[in-house]
């Protein structure tokens, strides 16, 4: 997960755990930050999914997108674009960059803990680890 908001980061890590979601998660503070980590390495294995904020400091959601889908070795994993804006540009535009899916941040836990259950399940299946 690529994501300048540490709270934002917190809240998905918990909706993993009250989820008994046992994935190994990684977290980014920006866009720059997962594009260094995945590209620094080319033998690392690739996430099995990536959820990514489009409002980011230095390397933002769009611009990681368009490196991403550049690169053939990341056609198999699900890039979800999940942010709190609701514009349609940004729905449109994340869409023609190559997004899986995009959600709109949920305002609640409750709901965020529901969302990362059914995300996790209709992305990742019964993989254990994203690795």
């Amino acid at each position: 997960m690529a994501d300048d908001d540490a709270d934002d980061r917190f809240l998905v890590k918990a909706a993993f755990e009250d989820n008994n979601l046992t994935n190994t998660l990684l977290f980014f503070e920006d866009g720059e930050q997962l594009v260094q980590y995945f590209t620094s390495n080319e033998n690392l294995n690739l996430p099995h999914m990536v959820l990514l904020d489009l409002n980011m400091p230095k390397r933002d959601g769009k611009e990681v997108l368009k490196v991403i889908r550049k690169d053939n070795r990341w056609d198999n994993v699900p890039v979800i674009i999940f942010s709190t804006s609701n514009a349609p540009d940004d729905i449109f535009v994340s869409y023609q960059l190559g997004a899986n899916c995009y959600i709109v941040k949920p305002s609640n836990y409750e709901d965020l803990k529901e969302l990362i259950f059914n995300v996790h399940n209709f992305w990742l299946g019964n993989k254990a680890t994203p690795y």
